[in-house]
């Protein structure tokens, strides 16, 4: 489909106010991925607060101009879709990780988080990184465990000092 001139620059900037609010970027190389499964993985990522987009890559490295993910632009290349992360850096490695795993057509191509190039392994750490409410109740049960084994070995001192 031929863009006139308006709607590139309309496309650029979206994605460019966009990529200024993101908390990281993903591409993911999408050769022989059904439309079925795109839009199912678009919806998942509706609810999970990640924006993905399907543009030229001239368009997309122009959008990507004086933003933290600028880095990525030399590797853009061949077709991609890009996920930008909006609520935590992970859910969009999450959400794509998962789509990886079930479908042949996506593979991921590439990370970025706070203005670095993320390596395949940093990119598995993201991924299994904790949200905000998951960290806290990791916390909240830790600080438990704590309390409780301490007022266990609390009784069962007291328990063995009566016994003397």
């Amino acid at each position: 489909m031929i863009l006139k001139k308006q709607d590139k620059e309309k496309i650029i900037s979206k994605i460019n106010l966009i990529a200024n609010s993101a908390l990281s970027l993903t591409t993911v190389i999408i050769k022989g991925a059904s439309v079925n499964t795109i839009n199912n993985l678009r919806k998942e990522a509706r609810e999970n607060k990640v924006n993905i987009h399907v543009v030229r890559n001239t368009l997309l490295k122009r959008s990507l101009s004086k933003t933290s993910f600028e880095c990525i632009k030399k590797k853009i290349t061949g077709p991609i879709l890009t996920a930008f992360s909006l609520d935590h850096p992970g859910s969009a490695v999450r959400i794509l990780k998962k789509f990886e795993k079930n479908n042949n057509g996506i593979k991921i191509n590439n990370a970025v988080f706070e203005g670095k190039i993320l390596s395949m392994i940093e990119i598995d750490n993201l991924a299994v990184m904790p949200t905000y409410k998951e960290a806290i109740s990791r916390f909240i049960f830790l600080i438990q465990e704590a309390s409780i084994g301490k007022l266990l070995r609390v009784l069962s001192l007291l328990k063995n000092t009566k016994k003397k």
